[in-house]
């Protein structure tokens, strides 16, 4: 880790990160949290050597030119605090991108910086692509691995099998080592996953406010995800294969939604269905 100047002591902090790669679908979770990072005016306090986590074949540094002379940036994650935030308590913010190797010490590194600073809880942040409609609201879930986590942010187990990206590490390492945490991924409509993602961004975000009870202002964003919903509207007026892809998508979604179809209103269903039984049998 590379510091670059003295934190100050924080105020029960929560820890927020995205990283870009496979956890980024439309660039939708490192966009929330840059977004965060600009909204709060959050400050770079330190960042990974990036020797020790990627390959720069793949991960490339970008020569940039900054006031007539040329500088050099390397992939890395930064980590960034936040003191005006609107809560009572700091914010401690990671940007970064997926490492290219050695994660379980990408992972041990970046909690044991939580635990200098103090953060008692982490939220992480992701999104991917997803068979879902753009014109209905972008599906956010949030889920935690531990019971009191649960409880207390009213969030689903996880129950997801399968590959998993730094985001899947870190949420598993910070439960493992007792720091409350849950996990927000927003569902991309993967007929219009390209990057940047809006809406999706903007679901992610309400979905922050929710979790942490903090009102953070959207600036273009709302306008941002409306213009992208009508760039793809009109792609898929264009193309009738796609415009009958998505109605397909936004009548199993409204189908899924209606309130007969919860769990509760079937068992209900099928109670009255016995019971309707009993009637016939006894009028016999």
């Amino acid at each position: 880790m590379l510091e670059f100047e003295d934190v100050p002591e924080l105020n029960d902090p929560v820890l927020i990160a995205a990283f870009e790669g496979w956890n980024d679908a439309g660039e939708a979770a490192t966009s929330a949290v840059r977004h965060l990072a600009e909204v709060w005016d959050a400050e770079v306090v330190a960042a990974f050597d990036p020797e020790e986590y990627y390959d720069f074949q793949v991960n490339r540094p970008r020569v940039s030119l900054e006031d007539g002379r040329r500088t050099l940036t390397w992939p890395t994650t930064r980590i960034l605090v936040a003191t005006e935030t609107g809560l009572d308590r700091d914010v401690v913010l990671v940007q970064g991108i997926e490492p290219s190797m050695r994660w379980r010490a990408f992972s041990i590194e970046l909690l044991e910086l939580a635990e200098r600073f103090g953060v008692t809880t982490i939220v992480t942040v992701g999104a991917l692509l997803a068979d879902v409609p753009h014109t209905r609201p972008i599906p956010v879930t949030a889920t935690a691995e531990d019971e009191a986590a649960i409880h207390r942010f009213d969030v689903e187990a996880s129950r997801y099998e399968g590959p998993t990206g730094i985001v899947g590490v870190l949420s598993h390492a910070a439960t493992e080592s007792g720091i409350p945490t849950v996990s927000a991924w927003a569902a991309v409509p993967h007929y219009a996953g390209g990057a940047p993602s809006p809406k999706a961004t903007l679901s992610l975000l309400r979905r922050i406010e929710s979790l942490l009870g903090v009102t953070v202002p959207h600036g273009e964003l709302e306008e941002n995800a409306r213009a992208w919903e009508r760039g793809v509207d009109e792609l898929a007026q264009s193309d009738e294969e796609v415009a009958e892809y998505v109605q397909s998508l936004e009548e199993a979604q409204d189908t899924a939604e209606l309130p007969e179809a919860s769990g509760d209103a079937i068992a209900r269903e099928f109670e009255r269905y016995l019971r309707g039984r009993d009637d016939d049998q006894t009028g016999r």
